[in-house]
Order: C-alpha cells, then sequence, then structure tokens
C-alpha cells in the first residue's frame, strides 16, 4: 500500500518542476468514495462514486480510482473523471507559503515504476503563486516523465500528435527578474 501511496503522490509532479511538498510523503491517505475494495494480497485497490483522496495538502478527485501491482510491487494508478467531469488534483508545492499545482482531465494515470504521470481528454497542469500563474500546460495528452523531468503535450487524447488534431499550449513564468529601473536624473 505504501507504493500505491507514493504513487499517488507523484501525480502532482505533471508540470516542470513543481515540487510537491515533501512533508505529503509521511502522511496518511484517506479513501473517501461511494464504494472501495482493496486487496491486500496483491495491493491492488479500487473506489467509485465521488472518490476524494487526501494526503497532507494533496487533494485527488474522480469518479473512478483503479490500482493494480505488478510482481515486483510496483503500482500502476489510474483515476477516471465521472461521466462529463474531469478527475482533479491539488497539492502545495515546497519552496514558499503559497506555491500550489493543479491538474485535471478526463483521465489521469501513473506508473510507478517509470515515474510517468499521463493526463488524457481535456488535460490541464498549472503551478500557482497564490493565484498567480506561474507555469502550465494544456492539451488532448500531457505526459511527465519525472525522472528526466521531461513534459509532453500533444493533440490527441491517445497520445499521438495528429495534423488537425487541435493545439497545446505550454505556460513558463520567465527566470530572471527585471532590472532595476534606472534613477530619474535629479530625483533622489
Amino acid at each position: 500500500m505504501k507504493k500505491l501511496l507514493l504513487g499517488l503522490a507523484a501525480c502532482v509532479l505533471a508540470c516542470g518542476p513543481s515540487y510537491a511538498e515533501r512533508a505529503d510523503a509521511l502522511k496518511k491517505i484517506l479513501i473517501d468514495a461511494d464504494t472501495s475494495v482493496a486487496n491486500m494480497v496483491n495491493q491492488g485497490a479500487t473506489a467509485e462514486g465521488n472518490v476524494v483522496l487526501t494526503r497532507g495538502t494533496l487533494i485527488m478527485k474522480a469518479g473512478k480510482l483503479n490500482v493494480v501491482a505488478d510482481p515486483e510491487g510496483y503500482q500502476f494508478v489510474t483515476l477516471l473523471a465521472a461521466p462529463g467531469a474531469l478527475a482533479t488534483f491539488r497539492q502545495k508545492r515546497d519552496g514558499g507559503p503559497n506555491l500550489w499545482v493543479e491538474g485535471e482531465a478526463e483521465k489521469i494515470e501513473y506508473d510507478d515504476k517509470s515515474d510517468i504521470v499521463k493526463l488524457s481528454g481535456r488535460a490541464k497542469v498549472k503551478n500557482l503563486d497564490g493565484t498567480r500563474l506561474t507555469n502550465g500546460a494544456e492539451g488532448a495528452f500531457l505526459s511527465y516523465d519525472s525522472r528526466k523531468e521531461v513534459l509532453t503535450a500533444l493533440n490527441t487524447a491517445t497520445g499521438q500528435s495528429k495534423v488537425g488534431g487541435g493545439r497545446v499550449q505550454i505556460t513558463i513564468d520567465p527566470v530572471r527578474t527585471p532590472a532595476p529601473a534606472a534613477p530619474t536624473p535629479g530625483k533622489q
């Protein structure tokens, strides 16, 4: 079950260097749903109906949650939106008092073995400083490889880029700060 919890927390790393609050990794997880089944033998679980997962500052919401484990113990997590809705997550980021990462998609998948998060169908991820957008991505499909720190945005929900499939968008906040204003002659 530890792998499941770590895997879910890694979902929030879906956009650039947006490091999740490290303290959350040590907190308990609460899964609240209309129905849920956990298989303690194979470390798999399902939850359905207004699923809300909470772990420290991490809050994930979906219509369905499914977790399977491979023989080595790696977890593969899928969050599915309720019909007409989006699966979402929000988590505080380290580095400041009001830094957050938020994401949404029709489907969110996390592969614990490869540390890759995939968001498909109306996918959006954004880093916030308070309410100000600092970085983000939007498209039919987003994939984030947390080992290589590579974000891929593609124009179809299948994870392929196709001519006429739509557009993707990435927002990047400037890294450098503006130069100080030059003093006005005669004013001091």
